[in-house]
This record gives C-alpha cells, structure tokens and sequence, in this order.
C-alpha cells in the first residue's frame, strides 16, 4: 500500500481574546485562507488552523473590568466575535482550537509532565520588567523613555504602556542550553524563518545569548495549572504555542487523533505576525526540541498593517473592524486589495481612497465587466450558446501563452508565500484579456461578411466565435485562478460560464487546468447574470 500523503498543515496565531478582532487579525486570516485554497485547489490534503488564546493576565484583567469570569468573557467573545468573523471574511478552516478546551489542557500537561521528568524544568526565582501586554518580561534594550503621562517610566516599544516590575519564584525551562542548536537550524535551514529580514533579526538576537524562560506565574490563576504544584499556572506563550501540536492530536490516546499527528505533523506553515515572531522562532522550535518533536518547515513573519503610521492596535484604538469595510466593499474585495496591495512580509497601510480606486479600476471594470462584455456578446451574437471556435491565430496563441504563464508564476510565488505577486501574477491573464478584446474587437468583426447568418446571428468557425471562445476560456482559467482568492465571485463566474455542467465544481478543478484553452466544450450555456463586481456609485453604498 503506498505511503499517505502528508498533510500540508498551516496555522495562523492564535488570538487574544481580550477585545474584538480587527483588520490586523483579519489580514494574517485571510493570508492563510488564500494559500490553504491555493493548495486545496492543487488537490492536496490540507489542514488549516486557527483559533483563541484565551489564559494569561491580560484577559483575566479585561474580564474583571468588565464584571465577569475570564471563561464567561472568553466564551462570549468567541461566539459574538471571533468565529463570526471567519464567515464575515470568507474564510475556510478546519479547526478552531480554544486553549481553554479539555483537549487542549490535557495535553498541554502531559507535554509539561515530560520535560519536568527529563530535568527540562526546574524552579528559580526572578526579577524584572513585565509586559502585561506581551505576557513577557522584557529586556533593558526592549524598553523605551515615556513622554506625557509615562514620563519617567518604562515603557514596552509594542505597547507603549508602562512595564511592571515583578519578583516571583517560578519555574523554568532551560532554554539556554539550545542557543547553539538554534543557531545551527537557522544556518542549515534558512527557509525555517522567512523572510530573509526576519530570520536575520532572530539570529541578531539568539547570538546575544539565551536566558532560561520562566514558565509559570503564581500571582494569578487563570492558565493550566501545573501538574506537579498547583499553586502555579502555566505562563501564557508556553502553553499558547503548545496549540499548534494539541490541535492535531498531540499527547492523544486516542487511536484517529493519533493518525491525524502522524499525517499532520510537522507545520508546513506558521503564519505570525512580526512582533510575535520570537515566540514561535526561538521558544517554540526549543520547546519542540526539548520534547524530540520534529520541528515546523516554516515560520513566516509578516508585517504590519499600520494606522496613520502605527501599528494597528486594540489599546490604542486605532483598530478597524473588518465588517466596516466588507460592508461597504463585500468580502472578496477586502480579500484581494489586502492580498494584492501589500508585499506580504513587509508593513502596510490601509486607505479607504486607494481601495475604492482599486475597486472600481481593478474589479468592478477591469475584471467584472470583462465577464459582462464577454457573457454579453456570446448572448447577443450566439444565443448564449459557446459556438465552435475556428484555427487559432497568433492571438490567440499569445492570449493562451500568457494564461500558462500566470499559472507557472503564481505556483512559484504561492510556494514562497508571495501572496501579492501570486495576485499579480493571476491579473495579467486579467489585463491580457481585455487587451485581446480591445485587439480583436468582435463587434466590429461581427459586421464582416460571413461572420454572421441572415438574422444577424454568429456563426462556428469563424473569427467572430473564436474570438469569444477565447475570451470565455480566459474566464475559465481566472474562475479557478481566483477561487482561492475572490471565492464569491470566482464562484458566480463559474456559474454565468455554465462550467459546471460539463466541467464539475470549481473546487475539484486542477490549478494546471488553468493554463490550458479549449476545455469548456461547445454548446455550453453562457449567461451574463449579476455584476460581479458592481461599481461603487452604482450601489447604495
């Protein structure tokens, strides 16, 4: 029996439940929805994860300044916000993981258990500035001066908010003493950590040399206690990462959760953002380590969104809701203007101008109203009725070359995690398109002797149908190039094309089928149906 395929595994953080998401988060989650697809759309078992990290001070203290248990408040932001948002946003995960769930906990103490019994833990004291806001101790070079009214305190660079100076007796995992095998991944994996800048940054920093990590917290009482003294709880980021392994059956005695570990395990993809990025590329990788688990392929760091020059925060209420402008603009625009406008790994802004000026430049008239035209003359000249096309001639060969060759450009830069030139690469079969109607102009042809009978109807083999042909198949090659990205409306494409009749659903379509013309068989039903894309002036919005 042939070896099962691995499982491509992507996760995105999991998120803080101490308020509402906001665009920074829907970013990151859409990020992972659009390569998830991508390699569903390849045929490949994929397994995409997310969900909420919801122990730690933070969220005990938000709970209690707003009169409830750190669990009711969990429970209530997860239902009222975080999992709505996934379908605010179009977004396809298979799993939602809570670290609060009983699945988790349980093996995140036995994961605990472990490292104690092989002397990977132990118990010491500590001293220093603490970042309720991080859920970290922080550095002297990590801080900065307040101004205003944190003069003459320290302040954490992320937050911007005072550190507080704490004194406990925890317990700790000695992560010093896998500085050098960190050092030796980076090296002789250079892809673990990308992109380039980030993994520099890691290396700069685990070259300075490693301190043990505390990993407990005696103070409060809201975390996974510790196995073998209950008076502590387990600090939040040890038990955060843990998720990423407990959600696919770590620890699990349970005989499927078992296979899916095996099949699953390791990551291909740990999707953070930049400023958690030490987290997952030097506690994580040595926790794994520890435990001689095997360790993730990749861990990709992207920047931020930023408002009016900073980071888009909760405290700093500068976050935007996603539902503000999916309203406005629908779920696929707020997909594809992230995705294509942003080079992924770098920072971004976000500008309500700029995205009305991509919608109606790029989707609402360079790609809806290509569908429009295009299902428009196949019912006007051919009754809605894909006719037989003639010989191809060297513009429909070019028009054929650039679709293969958004295809090759896109798989290239999906598999780098380029998400904005995949787009671009996809919108030049966009571009082309419109350019060979604007070339060939079937209109015009329509009025030339023999392209159409008496009644004014077209007729097969002739420029005219080969002419519409060709821009239908150049349809069908972006409704599976663009499901991944625009699902909605790649979907509502598919339909006006009449493909699935002949073709099968979209899901099921092969990216490779994509780069080839003349798939979509004569006499296929072709009807214009509703704007994909219909312009912003022309919508009560």
């Amino acid at each position: 029996m042939p070896e099962a395929q691995k499982t491509f595994y992507l996760t995105t953080p999991i998120y803080y439940v101490n308020d509402a998401p906001h665009i920074g988060h829907a970013y990151t989650t859409v990020a992972a929805d659009v390569v998830t697809r991508w390699h569903r759309q390849r045929q490949e078992d994929v397994w995409f994860l997310t969900g909420t990290d919801e122990h730690g001070e933070k969220v005990l203290r938000t709970a209690e300044a707003n009169g409830v248990s750190p669990q009711d408040w969990a429970d209530r932001l997860v239902e009222t916000a975080w999992k709505p948002v996934l379908n605010t946003l179009d977004v396809r995960n298979d799993d939602f993981i809570r670290t609060t769930q009983e699945r988790h906990e349980t093996a995140v103490q036995a994961f605990l258990t472990d490292l104690y019994d092989k002397g990977g833990i132990y118990e010491g004291s500590y001293e220093g500035p603490y970042c309720v806001g991080c859920e970290e101790y922080k550095l002297p070079g990590e801080l900065l001066d307040g101004t205003g009214e944190f003069e003459g305190l320290k302040v954490c660079a992320i937050h911007g908010t005072p550190v507080e100076m704490l004194s406990e007796q925890n317990y700790f995992f000695r992560m010093s003493e896998y500085a050098d095998r960190l050092l030796a991944l980076y090296e002789e994996h250079p892809e673990f950590v990308q992109p380039a800048s980030a993994r520099n940054e890691v290396v700069s920093f685990v070259k300075q040399g490693l301190q043990d990590l505390s990993i407990s917290r005696s103070t409060f009482d809201w975390g996974v206690p510790i196995p073998w003294d209950t008076s502590h709880v387990l600090y939040v980021w040890f038990d955060a990462l843990l998720n990423y392994a407990t959600a696919v059956g770590l620890d699990s005695a349970d005989p499927e959760r078992k296979e899916q570990f095996a099949r699953t395990w390791p990551a291909d993809v740990h999707l953070v953002g930049k400023d958690i990025l030490r987290f997952h590329a030097v506690i994580w990788p040595a926790m794994l380590m520890a435990a001689g688990l095997p360790l993730p392929k990749t861990v990709f760091a992207h920047g931020w969104l930023l408002v009016g020059g900073e980071k888009m925060s909760k405290s700093k209420l500068t976050g935007i809701a996603p539902s503000d402008i999916i309203d406005t603009f629908g779920s696929d625009a707020f997909r594809y203007y992230f995705m294509r406008t942003i080079a992924f790994g770098g920072d971004g802004s976000f500008s309500w101008e700029d995205m009305t000026a991509r919608y109606n430049g790029e989707l609402a008239n360079g790609f809806g109203n290509l569908a429009s035209r295009t299902a428009a003359m196949v019912g006007k000249y051919f009754g809605g009725t894909l006719p037989t096309a003639g010989e191809p001639t060297d513009a429909e060969t070019a028009l054929a070359r650039v679709a293969a060759q958004a295809v090759a450009d896109a798989e290239a830069a999906i598999d780098r995690l380029a998400i904005h030139d995949a787009v671009s690469a996809v919108w030049t079969l966009v571009d082309a398109t419109n350019g060979y109607l604007a070339d060939t102009q079937p209109w015009k042809i329509a009025k030339e002797p023999g392209e159409t009978d008496e009644s004014g109807a077209g007729v097969d083999g002739g420029r005219l149908a080969t002419s519409l042909v060709t821009a239908t198949e150049a349809l069908r090659s972006l409704a599976v190039l663009l499901n991944p990205i625009t699902p909605k409306a790649a979907a509502g494409l598919w339909e006006l094309l009449g493909a699935e009749a002949s073709l099968g659903a979209l899901d099921a379509q092969p990216l490779d089928a994509a780069a080839t013309f003349g798939v979509l068989p004569a006499g296929t039903t072709v009807t214009k149906g509703a704007a994909l894309f219909p312009r912003l002036d022309d919508t009560a919005a």
